[in-house]
């Protein structure tokens, strides 16, 4: 199995983005073929302390790395990648993880 992770900096109004994120692009992500789990969580802390470099994550799981990328190259999931940039203001790092 491997997982999208989706990393989301600190925006510029946290609340328009929970708002954007929980009405618009959590559905369009559901919809992604292929998804077998999706969860998010807002970033609380860092271990140390210190403050952390993001504000939300989202964790994308597939059966493996051939079915994330079809699933990311169909309309939804290219609908719910071109949607980040709508509420994204502090910048999104995707990275993809063993599951």
């Amino acid at each position: 199995m491997v997982k999208l992770v989706v990393a989301y900096g600190a925006p510029d109004d946290p609340a328009a983005f929970d708002e954007h994120y929980s009405t618009t692009h959590a559905p369009l992500a559901e919809k992604i073929p292929n998804l077998l789990r999706f969860e998010t969580g807002k970033v609380l802390g860092t271990a140390d302390g210190t403050a952390a470099p993001y504000y939300f994550i989202a964790e994308l799981l597939f059966d493996d790395a051939e079915q994330l990328q079809a699933a990311m190259a169909s309309p939804e999931g290219q609908a719910a990648s071109a949607d980040v940039a709508n509420f994204a203001t502090g910048g999104a790092t995707l990275m993809i993880a063993e599951a």
